[in-house]
């Protein structure tokens, strides 16, 4: 169960992809597989480095563009595709549905060590969405376990990049009090059934080449309209966003990324281009701060709820502001540590 599968030739040109076997599904779904994506080192590439990505809800990793940038600064770039979600979506399965977010942990510590093993270097974490929730409280948990064994997280990580981070619930006051209590009661008897939530296209469509957007991926993986969001996953999110709130320590530096503005809409217009129609942007600046540690937190004005995924002028200072970030943190003399 333990030993991950080989590389083999991923749909993403390119690229490669290997499984990694993760057995029983704590949640009652069968097997359970994650998918790590690696971009080959190409020839005359310097590697310095090596970057694991983690994707949001309804995502998976298809931004080239993104494991580009790495490369250039002489980051090997990897990324996972979680149980259930994108490439490791299996039929049986409920797309995205786990009970806890810390049963995400077991791939993620397999993921880290296999970059590690491949590159001999340590790793910079990076995310979005509902994946910048994951690896906050897995590398805090980390970070504490690391401490306590006479450790560091920074033996074995660079930093955390985040991605317009799921920090809060978004939407009225009630549903972050009486509604998430609703929430708990629904998840405990019923926790995979769908909430009855409005079908909402807006964002999809400022996406992909199919309506008003320029990136292209597989809709079966990323569907314009979502997944359907059930009450035990929205649940765990809940429990995971209260954890969050009481503070973290995660132990190392922190980039976090965000829109300037945020407009919710069901259905696409212009406006839904430069801003984030997902997540409540004043959430993210609220609690960027419970990461701990030495925190940079900029908003990006223009940008889309993925930050990378913008129009080309916000895309480009959000990039400027991760390359400026990854000197001063990553890439300069001065934070370079041998791995452990």
């Amino acid at each position: 169960m333990n030993t991950p599968g080989p590389w083999h030739a991923d749909a993403l040109d390119g690229y490669q992809r290997r499984t990694l076997h993760l057995g029983d599904d704590p949640d009652g779904e069968g097997q359970v597989e994650a998918t790590l994506v690696r971009r080959p080192v190409a020839r005359g590439e310097e590697v310095t480095g090596a970057v694991l990505y983690v994707h949001g809800f309804c995502d998976y990793f298809f931004q080239r563009d993104l494991a580009d940038f790495f490369a250039a600064r002489g980051q090997a770039f990897y990324a996972l595709d979680l149980r259930k979600c994108g490439r490791s979506l299996r039929p049986g399965h409920t797309a995205h549905y786990v009970s806890d977010l810390a049963l995400y942990d077991a791939e993620l510590e397999r993921a880290v060590d296999i970059v590690r093993r491949e590159t001999g270097q340590r790793v910079l974490l990076a995310a979005h969405s509902t994946g910048g929730l994951v690896l906050s409280l897995w590398l805090d948990a980390r970070h504490k376990a690391a401490l306590a064994a006479g450790g560091h997280a920074s033996d074995s990580i660079t930093g955390l990049v985040l991605n317009s981070p799921w920090f809060d619930l978004q939407g009225s006051p009630f549903l972050r009090t009486v509604g998430t209590q609703a929430i708990r009661a629904v998840a405990a008897a019923r926790p995979l059934e769908p909430m009855k939530l409005a079908p909402a296209s807006a964002y999809g469509t400022s996406l992909h080449v199919s309506g008003a957007g320029e990136w292209d991926y597989d809709l079966s993986l990323k569907p314009i309209e979502s997944f359907p969001v059930t009450y035990g996953w929205l649940n765990a999110v809940r429990r995971g966003h209260a954890r969050l709130h009481r503070g973290l320590d995660v132990g190392v530096p922190s980039l976090v990324l965000r829109s300037g503005a945020t407009k919710f809409a069901r259905t696409y217009s212009e406006d839904v281009d430069g801003v984030d129609a997902v997540l409540d942007v004043a959430h993210i600046a609220r609690w960027a701060g419970c990461l701990g540690g030495a925190l940079t937190s900029l908003p990006i004005e223009g940008a889309r709820h993925d930050v990378f995924l913008s129009s080309d002028a916000p895309r480009a200072v959000a990039y400027d502001a991760l390359g400026t970030w990854l000197e001063q943190w990553v890439l300069s003399p001065s934070s370079q540590r041998s791995p452990a």
